[in-house]
């Protein structure tokens, strides 16, 4: 399989949404409920005051971390996962919604949980390490960092562990490793701010 040598651009996003509005099977698939769940069960703390989720797709993973935030906003950069994610959340209160191109387009603001979920391999080493520099300038001191990756191969930049020890190596002075979990399919990375940074 050949993989793609740049950050993936918005473009391909929107042609995989316009093809299939779930095109990675995120709503049905077992593999992404037992994977939401584990996500949720690894956060550090039962709740967040302001919570930053890059890459919500179409937003399940969102409606489920939303009860435990007083405020979150979720990232996306295609409007037709975006527009499925608004619908999917409109109940839940302190949720918004926001398309981006991260890491060059950033909100402002400063969160005490980022989560990265399935996101940073499609970005090339370059953009990871702007990534972790705007991680490391918005997270509140102590906040968490939680980043999960699919194992398996992809035609994405770089592998899910390419990405995970990339992001790891460039904010290791900012942030320190709470937990690591890996399964057969994913590996789950819970990073704590260390305090004062």
């Amino acid at each position: 399989m050949t993989r793609h040598a740049t950050s993936l651009p918005p473009g391909y996003f929107d042609a995989r949404y316009a093809a299939d509005p779930d095109p990675w099977n995120f709503a049905d698939s077992p593999y992404e409920r037992d994977k939401y769940a584990a996500t949720l069960a690894a956060l550090p703390r039962p709740r967040y005051a302001s919570a930053l989720e890059v890459g919500c797709s179409i937003g399940v993973l969102t409606a489920a971390l939303g009860p435990r935030c007083d405020a979150l906003l979720a990232l996306d950069v295609a409007e037709g996962a975006l527009a499925q994610a608004r619908e999917r959340g409109r109940a839940l209160p302190g949720l918004r919604f926001l398309r981006a191109q991260v890491p060059g387009e950033w909100p402002d603001g400063t969160f005490d949980l980022i989560l990265l979920s399935e996101v940073v391999y499609y970005l090339d080493a370059g953009d990871v390490a702007r990534l972790a520099g705007r991680v490391r300038t918005s997270l509140e001191p102590g906040g968490d960092v939680v980043l999960v990756h699919w194992t398996g191969e992809t035609d994405y930049p770089l592998s899910g562990d390419e990405a995970a020890d990339l992001f790891l190596r460039a904010t290791r002075d900012h942030l320190a490793v709470d937990r690591q979990i890996r399964t057969g399919s994913y590996r789950l990375d819970v990073l704590r701010g260390r305090d004062g940074v």
